[in-house]
Order: C-alpha cells, then sequence, then structure tokens
C-alpha cells in the first residue's frame, strides 16, 4: 500500500556511535579504506535561499557555519591533485546553495578546464538564474563535462513544496526547463521520504520530465537518484566488521572509499578535508587540511554512515 505520510521509527539509542572502534555492544566497528580519490567535492558555503524541512547539513538563509571557498583556495586543491598523481575524474561542488557563492563560475571554469567532470548540485531557482549568462556561455565551451543535478523531492507540487517550502516548486521547474533548453547535461535527485515504492516514484518523475519535455531517463539511477531519507536522531543499527558479509555489501561501495569534500568553517583560517558530503560538522571526522592528510581509513562512526551509505545504498556522485 502506498502512503505518502513519513512515519518516523524509534529514536536513536544514545549509546551509540560514540567510540570510533566499537560499536555499543562491544563489537569492532566497520571502517572503510580509501581506494582511491575518485571524487573530490567542494562545499561551497552552507547558506541556502531555502529552509527545507529535513536539510542534512541545515542550510538555510543564515545558516554559514561554511562559509564560500574561493576559486583560490579550490584550485590549490586541484594542484594538489597533480602533485600528488591522484587519479581523480571528478569534482562535485553542493552547499548549501552553490550558486549562492559569488565565485562559483569561477570555481567551475578551473575545475573544468583542467579537465574534470564536474557535477554541480543545486536547487535552479533564482541564485542560479542570476548567473545564467555566465553559466550558458560556460556551458557552451566546457559543457561537455558538466553536469547540473536539480533537488527536486518529489514528482508533485504538494510533497516537494511540503519539504522545500511554498512557492519553491514553480522556479524550480523553471530552471530545469532553462537548463534543458539550453543544452547542459541535466539530472535530478529526489527522495524516498514518502513512502511510495521506488517503481512508482520513477514512473511519476518519468511522467513529469515528459511533460516538461526535459530528456531525463527517470528508470536511470545515475539520472534520476533517489536519496534515503537521513535523520541523525532515528534509530538505526551500528555496522560492524561482520556486517559486510551479512549484508554482501562491499565497503568498496562505501562513498568514503572513493570521495573526500573539502569544508571552510567559519573562523578558520583555511579550508579542512572531511570524509564525505553527509559529515561537513562533526569535528571528529576532521582528517586535515591537505588531501595528503585525508589518506587514513574511515570508521562508520555516524548513523548517516549506516543509515544512508551502507543500508541505503547512496553516494552523492552520479557513479
Amino acid at each position: 500500500m502506498t502512503t505518502h505520510a513519513r512515519e518516523k521509527p524509534a529514536t536513536l539509542d544514545p549509546a551509540k556511535f560514540r567510540d570510533p572502534r566499537l560499536t555499543a555492544k562491544g563489537e569492532r566497528r566497520a571502517s572503510v579504506a580509501l581506494a582511491g580519490l575518485k571524487t573530490l567535492w567542494f562545499n561551497t558555503g552552507t547558506l541556502c535561499n531555502l529552509t527545507c524541512g529535513n536539510c542534512y547539513i541545515e542550510s538555510s538563509p543564515v545558516n554559514d557555519r561554511l562559509v564560500y571557498l574561493t576559486a583560490t583556495e579550490v584550485a590549490a586543491y586541484l594542484d594538489e591533485i597533480a602533485a600528488l598523481g591522484l587519479a581523480t575524474e571528478e569534482i562535485g561542488i553542493t552547499g548549501g546553495e552553490p550558486f549562492m557563492n559569488p565565485e562559483i563560475i569561477a570555481i567551475l571554469e578551473e575545475a573544468l578546464a583542467r579537465g574534470f567532470r564536474v557535477l554541480v548540485l543545486t536547487n535552479a531557482m533564482r541564485p542560479m538564474m542570476k548567473h545564467a549568462s555566465a553559466l550558458a556561455a560556460l556551458n557552451a565551451r566546457l559543457g561537455a563535462r558538466l553536469a547540473i543535478r536539480v533537488s527536486i523531492d518529489h514528482y508533485g507540487p504538494a510533497l516537494h513544496e511540503l519539504e522545500r517550502g511554498a512557492r519553491s516548486w514553480k522556479p524550480t521547474i523553471e530552471g530545469l526547463q532553462w537548463l534543458a533548453r539550453n543544452g547542459f547535461t541535466v539530472y535530478v535527485a529526489g527522495r524516498t521520504a514518502w513512502g511510495e515504492a521506488e517503481e512508482s516514484l520513477r514512473r511519476g518523475y518519468g511522467r513529469l520530465f515528459a511533460e516538461l519535455g526535459v530528456a531525463i531517463d527517470a528508470e536511470d539511477p545515475a539520472e534520476l537518484v533517489l536519496f534515503p531519507e537521513m535523520d541523525a536522531g532515528l534509530d538505526v543499527p551500528e555496522i560492524t566488521e561482520a556486517c559486510w558479509g551479512i549484508l554482501d555489501v562491499s565497503p568498496d561501495a562505501m562513498m568514503c572509499a572513493s570521495s573526500r569534500m573539502v569544508v571552510k568553517r567559519k573562523g578558520a583560517a583555511a579550508p579542512a578535508v572531511v570524509p564525505c558530503t553527509l559529515l561537513p560538522y562533526d569535528t571528529q571526522f576532521e582528517m586535515g587540511a591537505r588531501l595528503a592528510d585525508a589518506r587514513a581509513p574511515v570508521a562508520l562512526n555516524h548513523p548517516h554512515c549506516a543509515r544512508f551509505c551502507v543500508l541505503g545504498g547512496g553516494a552523492c556522485s552520479k557513479g
């Protein structure tokens, strides 16, 4: 039976996710080694034009806990990729709303000009459209390696606006259509929070894309990404070393096996590297200032590690 109600499970046991080595039951906690830095994410700042109902990073018009990265700071990490000989293929750009960063076009150009594939996560609203001319020009020159992924939380406006707020649907849809008309490679990210089967969600998005005349394949999990819900306050099992075999899941399939993210905390003198896009604030996951400092294995000592990555099968890269 399909339902759109959000049924919240029990709250998280406070004894869980406290020790990076052991679970609350005293079992050895799983960790993930860096197999290779395939994707480097940059959080360009947590400021956003929206305050969503359940934003894992708590982005809003007033949250500046992560401040704007500059193009110069981004370039330094791209220089380090070259200096270390890393086989990095993709640069991911996230926020907040990345297009609120005043240097976003320079950041995109820096990464694209060096030959990286670039994936930008956006709500496609007014902040993006303020850069429309410069973004279209950049796409005309370097767009073969640029992809824009638009957040549309449900294929219907009511549930999308339940999450994103009133009057958020129309400008997002207009932004999506603008991207499609102007020849961008465009994808969509939705949510599975609604108690609706994945098959039904994909059919619904497929109808929406057809109505809008947007060439996105709703059956392709890279073109339409459906994210599991994240709430660190809800109960979830801890992941032990034995879980890899029990669940038949490989640690190499986890996001932190192939990615890292650069953030800049408010008041910090320089950016820092964290394991992935999901853990921007928890200081236990801060790995150092440079990519060379961020090669250590990552202990799965956070509810998001379990819920999103191991059990939910989620990843922020398009794969």
